[in-house]
């Protein structure tokens, strides 16, 4: 059993990636950022359902006096896994980088000084397949977007640091995840079209792109957090979902919550004309040897979006 701090956990993936490190058999400790009546609707529901498996720290930042004091007095710890990032305003080309990145190392060194203080050699940083050098695909491989970049810096910032201390640091890096409990981007939707009997636009149907379940990527990361050993140096997972164009991923996807719902889940590859994105971005570590059910994840992806969406619980 490991003692890990686990920044993040309100997230999307966050939340999935907790319930597996506890489903493993682990004691995570999960910092939150704001108190707990200022969250709400989706996000609420993640946190609900950790509560009963973490110890949860309301109101805490990455780095504050109140991030080290955790440290000191939580510990000892076996691992450290930073899954936050600032976020805001993500998909605007105006996003700040150079808040977003002093967000996300806010007194890095003395948070890693604090953990060496109290045992832990090791850190595990998210990444996204969206960074300037990251993953396969068009060359260059360069940031996708100012959030993408703040990502990348971030890494390299983490990568110095637990150099310079001699620690180990691992980077977990996430294509496109898709699952239950997930915000609305292009899943969900197809699904809330589907639900209102509409026809679901798909305006960028040739990018080629990673999709992966989201149980599937929580898996590979609670595989991953146990096979990083305490060795100072650099490790790193790129975890692999199905690699193809969006337009393919939609059929299937249309395939998979057509048996499963009864709708009629239609939709039109519209000509792309944007190519803002490069055309080609995925992983490739290949996460085959992880024992996992396919069909129950499909299955619990529907059930999901039928209680959530369907029956009228989310807007």
């Amino acid at each position: 059993m490991m003692r890990i701090l686990f920044t993040g956990a309100s997230s999307f993936t966050g939340m999935w990636i907790v319930k597996q490190l506890v489903a493993q058999g682990h004691a995570v400790t999960a910092i939150f950022q704001r108190p707990l009546s200022d969250y709400h609707e989706l996000r609420l529901l993640r946190v609900q359902a950790l509560l009963p498996l973490c110890e949860p720290i309301f109101n805490c930042s990455f780095g504050t006096a109140d991030f080290l004091e955790c440290i000191a007095n939580k510990g000892p710890w076996d691992l450290f896994c930073h899954h936050a990032a600032d976020v805001t305003n993500y998909k605007s080309p105006d996003f700040a980088v150079g808040t977003a990145v002093a967000s996300n190392v806010f007194h890095l060194k003395e948070v890693l000084e604090a953990l060496l203080n109290q045992g832990c050699r090791k850190v595990l940083l998210t990444g996204s397949v969206f960074e300037q050098h990251e993953g396969l695909g068009t060359m260059p491989l360069k940031a996708f977007s100012p959030y993408g970049l703040s990502k990348g810096i971030t890494s390299e910032i983490f990568q110095f640091y637990t150099e310079t201390l001699q620690m180990k640091l691992g980077k977990f890096v996430i294509p496109n995840p898709f699952g239950p409990f997930e915000e609305v981007r292009f899943t969900t939707y197809l699904i809330k079209k589907w639900a209102l009997g509409e026809n679901a636009l798909v305006s960028h149907p040739e990018y080629i792109r990673d999709n992966i379940h989201v149980s599937l990527l929580a898996k590979a990361y609670g595989f991953f957090a146990e096979k990083i050993s305490a060795q100072a140096g650099f490790e790193k997972m790129n975890p692999s979902g199905y690699v193809g164009a969006q337009g393919t991923f939609t059929a299937e996807f249309a395939k998979q919550m057509r048996l499963r719902l009864g709708l009629a889940c239609q939709y039109e590859l519209q000509t792309q004309t944007d190519f803002a994105e490069p055309k080609e971005r995925v992983n490739f570590d290949s996460v085959a040897f992880i024992p996992w059910n396919e069909q129950q994840a499909w299955d619990d992806l529907a059930e999901f979006y039928r209680d959530f969406y369907l029956k009228g619980n989310l807007s």
